[in-house]
């Protein structure tokens, strides 16, 4: 067995409706000047009323910082630090989706550091401690309530990001009436997104650990059954609830197995053209899939045989390729675009979307088949 360090949340909070006791846990984590960080949607719809209900009864200030957008530039971090540290903020809460829960992240260690944010990029800059912090998930996709990552834009169509262990919550809550109100397409490519860190999780060709095999299998198989209950029936809160459970577990899984070539080619697709994350892991995901299987067969076959029950004495390959086609059958199932064509990218741009992706070339490295350019082109081509 290979040498690991795996890194988790403080504590797990898993039950429908738990964020009207929010107030009852920020005052046990020592809180009294919040800052709640959200996006404009969350604050318009309502989902922060019983949050901030009970934050107040409980008696606590509260700042809100909800201008937090998909992919947020350091500006916003900047924006939300200086609120924090008007306020005199000796707490955070991160309420969203991954974009604002990264922010939250990064406020409430930088509120309290005399690093900059430009300091802490990469792997474990960070020095010192953080402000106290809890992080409510309202979609089961990034899984970022549990990981020590943060992603921001930087402007340039690209992302960077901030790995480091005062990220991870004190406290991740997971409500699923949180989550009842998502459409059927959010809710499709927020667990595109989480199921393709399950599966990246456990085909890592370097990070892969017997904790992060265990949560990328159980998250996987949570998903898969419960996404199109979800989809269909919004507001199930046994499918709900299972979704975001099975989103956390493969949110910790690749955050301590790493990703690969999907997350790869799909991060050009969602900066660039602005396509959600969500489905930009879905158009590419059943292609590096196909590439890889021819290596990994063992690992998706291991994938499909927990996920059904007829496979009987199939090969690998069999069982892996079976793999792949039901997650197509699941991503076309639920309406998602399936092809990069029917999103408005011109076929002339595929070689310059794989010239990008070739760049990132520490990500490669964890796919289990190594790729070339040509062959990134060809997955490109293949997706288009």
């Amino acid at each position: 067995m290979n040498n690991f360090v795996f890194q988790s949340v403080g504590s797990i909070i898993q039950e429908p409706g738990i964020t009207s006791k929010l107030g009852e846990i920020a005052t046990g984590l020592g809180m009294n000047r919040v800052l709640l960080v959200s996006d404009p949607g969350i604050l318009q719809v309502g989902l922060l009323d019983k949050a901030l209900i009970g934050l107040h009864g409980n008696g606590l200030d509260v700042a809100i910082f909800a201008e937090v957008l998909a992919d947020p530039p350091a500006d916003t971090v900047m924006t939300a630090l200086k609120k924090a540290q008007d306020f005199g903020a000796d707490g955070v809460i991160g309420f969203g989706g991954g974009s604002s829960l990264d922010v939250a992240k990064l406020v409430a260690f930088l509120t309290r550091s005399n690093q900059t944010l430009s300091d802490v990029y990469g792997v474990n800059q960070a020095k010192g401690a953080r402000l106290p912090l809890i992080q409510v998930a309202t979609t089961a996709g990034t899984g970022s309530e549990a990981t020590p990552i943060a992603f921001i834009g930087n402007g340039k169509n690209k992302k960077r990001e901030v790995v480091a262990s005062q990220l991870l919550p004190d406290i991740a809550l997971l409500d699923a009436e949180l989550t009842v109100g998502l459409s059927p397409r959010r809710t499709a490519m927020t667990a595109i997104t989480a199921m393709t860190h399950a599966i990246e999780a456990y085909t890592n060709g370097m990070g892969k650990n017997p904790i992060s095999d265990s949560m990328a299998r159980q998250g996987l198989k949570l998903l898969f059954e419960n996404m199109h209950i979800a989809i269909v029936e919004g507001k199930d809160l046994e499918a709900r609830s299972n979704m975001l459970v099975g989103a956390l577990l493969a949110g910790q899984a690749f955050a301590n197995a790493s990703i690969g070539a999907v997350h790869v080619l799909a991060c050009p697709i969602n900066m660039q053209y602005h396509v959600p994350h969500g489905l930009s892991n879905a158009l590419i995901l059943p292609h590096v899939m196909r590439f890889n299987l021819p290596v990994a067969s063992k690992e998706y076959a291991e994938l499909a045989r927990d996920l059904f029950d007829n496979l009987g004495s199939i090969s690998d390959l069999a069982a892996g390729a079976r793999l792949i086609s039901s997650l197509e059958h699941s991503i076309s199932g639920s309406k998602l675009e399936t092809r990069l064509s029917q999103i408005g990218i011109d076929k002339q741009a595929l070689p310059q979307l794989a010239a990008v992706a070739a760049l990132q070339t520490r990500s490669l490295a964890n796919n289990p088949r190594k790729i070339s350019y040509e062959e990134t082109l060809q997955i490109y081509n293949d997706a288009w």
